[in-house]
């Protein structure tokens, strides 16, 4: 799907141009696609129950200290065991957030409760026409699953509480 859409002058964003491809660009699109993450976390198998549940993932290889999980679009997920008393600082470099997108609102509903069933709090935030839901994994690290993605709804604003 691409859009043109008039954002406001800001100095900190820009309209997406009409060629814009918001979430696959992919095989046959205009660019790489994300197809895998690497997830650090305190206990592999824990964190793989709670990925698998959560995410609908399958797994595809387990060993003493990692996980791949694998979605039925081909994404995948590495879980690999770094030990309980591993830290995860915010402000550091590198990736902050993964925020997955519900394949529909009953998803969405089903993955808020899988948060709110694991992790007890869940925290909503709402945005111009989508919603995020965040939790937390076995490990602390926060969970968030926004619907509609962006390849229904385009991202016009940045969301405060995932910068600051």
């Amino acid at each position: 799907m691409s859009y043109t859409q008039e954002v406001p002058a800001d100095p900190h964003s820009a309209a997406l141009p009409a060629h814009a491809h918001t979430a696959v660009a992919g095989p046959g699109g205009r660019g790489p696609w994300l197809a895998s993450v690497v997830v650090f976390v305190h206990d592999h198998d824990a964190s793989a129950d709670f990925y698998q549940e959560l995410l609908s993932m399958q797994v595809a290889v387990r060993t003493p200290s990692a996980t791949l999980l694998v979605g039925d679009n081909g994404f995948q997920v590495y879980l690999r065991a770094v030990g309980p008393r591993a830290s995860h600082p915010v402000g550091h470099i590198g990736a902050q957030y993964v925020i997955w997108t519900a394949d529909g609102p009953d998803d969405f509903q089903r993955c808020q409760r899988v948060l709110e069933a694991r992790c007890g709090h869940v925290n909503t935030t709402h945005g111009e026409g989508f919603t995020v839901i965040e939790g937390r994994d076995p490990s602390g690290l926060p969970v968030l699953v926004a619907y509609p993605g962006p390849d229904e709804v385009a991202r016009l604003e940045i969301i405060s509480r995932y910068y600051v």
